[in-house]
């Protein structure tokens, strides 16, 4: 008698835990990894900022490379739920001096929402500006 109430415990057991099993909507967890990169962050950017200036807007780089210290990437990673991972990249190089002179990756500079108010003709006075202001 035991033995058989026994046996019922253990197969209801095991019938719960095998339906938890053919749940189908397990929630799966947003993972972001990362630097966040924005379009207004790469608007900022400016030719000849110091690294100082480039690292205040970006943050600090996700990867220093260690045979070209003159070059930062920044990556950013979301894999929501059940989507596809969408991944940027972006990267950039300074010069001897420290100065910003190039990135490549998937943003493109364009107009910063300063000079889209201020207007173009302000353009060189904002290009002296960041050239002057210390971080």
């Amino acid at each position: 008698m035991q033995k058989k109430h026994f046996l019922h415990s253990l197969c209801l057991v095991a019938l719960i835990t095998l339906s938890g099993c053919s749940v189908p909507g397990v929630y799966k967890v947003d993972v972001q990894q990362g630097n966040v990169i924005t379009q207004d962050m790469i608007d900022q950017l400016r030719p000849g900022m110091t690294a100082q200036q480039v690292r205040f807007i970006m943050g600090t780089p996700l990867i220093s490379d260690t045979f070209n210290p003159r070059r930062w990437d920044y990556l950013y990673s979301m894999e929501p739920g059940r989507q596809q991972r969408r991944q940027e990249r972006i990267s950039l190089t300074f010069d001897t001096e420290g100065r910003l002179t190039g990135l490549q990756g998937d943003f493109m500079p364009g107009i910063s929402r300063d000079q889209a108010i201020l207007g173009e003709s302000t353009e060189s006075e904002a290009a002296g500006l960041h050239e002057d202001v210390a971080p």
